[in-house]
């Protein structure tokens, strides 16, 4: 896929901090990147074959451009699991692909499983927006 295609309609991935945890930078940095991954695991694990393959793997045209062009992110923040929870279900609502993570709170949280962050998308910017537009940058 060319990058003026991905530019046509472009595509992004917003990953969803709470902050009110105040987890160690590190922390947040991992927590984030597991709720970038989460989506693609997802999506590839199902069709994992025992030598390894991932045979039949679909991806929406959105997903491909994401994956081919851009694999541009977002990062925003709330201020409780509450505010948490309210954009998973916005981005449920909306049709969109949305992953919450949960720390098994092995290293942090006192061995209690936390909520820490969510990924919605990779989709198209207008889809997304709807939902994360009135979320602060992290």
């Amino acid at each position: 896929m060319d990058e003026e295609a991905g530019q046509e309609r472009p595509v992004k991935q917003v990953i969803v901090i709470r902050r009110d945890l105040r987890m160690r930078r590190g922390k947040e940095i991992a927590q984030g990147a597991h709720a970038s991954m989460a989506w693609l695991r997802q999506r590839i694990m199902p069709h994992l074959t025992p030598a390894g393959r991932a045979d039949q793997v679909r991806f929406s045209e959105a997903e491909r451009t994401w994956l081919d062009v851009s694999m541009r992110k977002v990062t925003v923040k709330v201020g409780s699991e509450q505010e948490l929870l309210d954009v998973y279900d916005k981005a449920l609502a909306a049709g969109l692909v949305v992953e919450m993570i949960t720390d098994r709170g092995l290293t942090e949280f006192g061995g209690v499983p936390t909520r820490t962050c969510l990924a919605v998308g990779p989709d198209y910017d207008d889809l997304i927006d709807p939902v994360t537009r009135d979320l602060e940058l992290y």
